[in-house]
């Protein structure tokens, strides 16, 4: 695979045998940024589990203190009082049967899903198109809720979901590369202190296998686990 000239002097200022420290990393990774927007800072989290078992799975969320960088559109499914409950906390979209037709219809305007307990027989309908795109509401990840307030005003404020995929990684957003280092480094060790609470007890070995921080168009940079 041929990389672009500047991903390619990015890669000269790594040492990919290296595992650095946390703070370093982010120094390296806001370095690597030559793109000419505010590219995503991204990491990769390979655990020692195995995701096919039920009892190894990771999941759940985190409000990260300094956000995403990202302006997040939510989409609320509720009813009456919960509907306007929705509207008042900054929702972009709230509706019942008639959203569920929209998308059924190909519509994917918001980047995020949540749902009163007793919209779920209705959202149930959308598993298999909102499912794969991680954006079916979940109560473990607090967005089927009866608040809806809270709910919404976390997400706005940066909340991200982690999940271990078939390969057994998580893949998440810290921040953007304008982001300081300071607040980058509180985002990964807030996101990293949840990854490492919500460890299975089923787990056996190492639980952090690596972790790799990257820009969206950058080299990655190893981080040492044993940092957390």
């Amino acid at each position: 695979m041929k990389h672009g000239k500047k991903y390619s002097e990015s890669a000269k200022l790594i040492e990919r045998q290296t595992a650095y420290d946390p703070a370093d990393a982010i120094a390296l990774v806001k370095k690597t940024s030559k793109a000419k927007f505010d590219e995503t800072i991204e990491i990769s989290i390979r655990l020692g589990i195995d995701p096919r078992h039920a009892d190894q799975q990771v999941r759940g969320a985190v409000v990260l203190p300094n956000g995403t960088g990202k302006i997040v559109r939510v989409l609320v499914f509720a009813k009456g009082d919960k509907a306007r409950e929705a509207e008042q906390a900054g929702a972009d979209f709230v509706g019942a049967e008639d959203m569920v037709a929209k998308i059924q219809g190909n519509w994917f305007g918001f980047d995020a899903c949540v749902a009163t307990p007793d919209m779920m027989g209705v959202v149930g309908r959308l598993g298999r198109v909102l499912g794969p795109k991680g954006l079916m509401p979940n109560p473990k990840s607090g967005t089927v809720t009866q608040d809806i307030t809270r709910a919404v005003n976390d997400i706005k404020a940066g909340k991200v979901e982690y999940r271990v995929d078939k390969t057994a990684i998580i893949h998440c957003p810290l921040g953007k590369s304008s982001f300081d280092e300071e607040k980058l480094l509180e985002n990964l060790s807030v996101l990293m202190d949840a990854v490492v609470k919500a460890k299975p007890s089923a787990a056996k070995g190492t639980y952090l296998r690596s972790i790799v921080l990257s820009a969206t168009m950058g080299p990655g940079v190893k981080v040492n686990t044993l940092k957390f």
